[in-house]
């Protein structure tokens, strides 16, 4: 296997946390493996008591529950002792330019702990993956039938090559196992439009922009900002300027008119 060419330490690592808000949410546990110049590797993993409950779905997915870590240590009083294992290393992980890195930063803030980025550099592997093998239908198109496309970017050639790559996944996935993020396995991919409608619909929204979606429990949630993961019902409720403010605000008309159902119906139930 190949050895990386450091002039200074790179530090692999991965979170798994309360959720996916960089504001709101807290690690719950890392796992770093530092690779030093000479090659050699030093792995530490520590679970960390976030100091908020941690949701059930995000449990069921890294299977860490709050009685895991009730007694492990909170961020703040390891956050010394982690930037000093970090100390002058570059930073790598898997989406951590866009998640991971900025949770362990706004920890780190949190602790009074100045862990500054200025200085390192930051190599996000998921990236190489996304710009090496580009998801455009123009790769799909040559992954999966072997074909450039030709006159790309007109509408009758782009919908064309999408219908023969559609039907080169049903043959390419026929009785292909699929394992999703909580280890459930199934056989996704087959010629039936409902199965291919719930596997390709990744996102439980309620509107198209994902502005609100549906929780665990088949409620609507907001998807953002400072209510983010509270019932609308709730909001709506308690802060009746709300529904105002987004129906006055740069919104888009479907999520507009999914918010005002919301609110009839609550109005119907009363």
């Amino acid at each position: 296997m190949i050895q990386l060419n450091l002039t200074r330490p790179i530090a692999f690592f991965d979170l798994e946390t309360t959720g996916v808000s960089v504001a709101s949410d807290r690690i719950v546990e890392i796992c770093i493996l530092k690779v030093l110049v000479d090659g050699t590797k030093e792995v530490k993993t520590k679970r960390i008591n976030p100091t908020i409950p941690i949701p059930k779905g995000a449990s069921e997915i890294h299977g860490i529950y709050d009685k895991d870590v009730a007694n492990e240590p909170t961020f703040k009083s390891i956050a010394k002792s982690l930037a000093t294992f970090l100390e002058n290393c570059d930073l790598a992980g898997y989406n951590s330019n866009k998640f991971d890195v900025p949770i362990l930063v706004e920890e780190f803030m949190r602790a009074d702990v100045d862990f500054d980025l200025k200085n390192r550099r930051l190599v996000d592997v998921q990236n190489i993956f996304h710009q090496m093998e580009p998801r455009t239908l123009k790769a799909a198109y040559k992954f999966y039938c072997g074909k450039e496309i030709i006159n790309a970017h007109s509408a009758e050639a782009d919908i064309n090559a999408t219908y023969d790559v559609f039907l080169s996944q049903l043959e390419r996935y026929d009785g292909v196992e699929f394992e999703n993020k909580k280890g459930v396995k199934s056989i996704p991919v087959k010629n039936d439009v409902q199965a291919l409608h719930d596997f390709t619909n990744l996102n439980n929204n309620a509107d198209l922009a994902g502005r609100i979606s549906f929780n665990d429990k088949g409620i609507e949630v907001f998807n953002f900002g400072k209510h983010i993961g509270k019932s609308v019902e709730n909001v709506l409720r308690d802060e009746p300027s709300y529904y105002s403010w987004m129906m006055n605000g740069d919104f888009p008309l479907y999520t507009k008119k999914v918010l005002t159902d919301i609110k009839l119906r609550m109005t119907q139930n009363k």
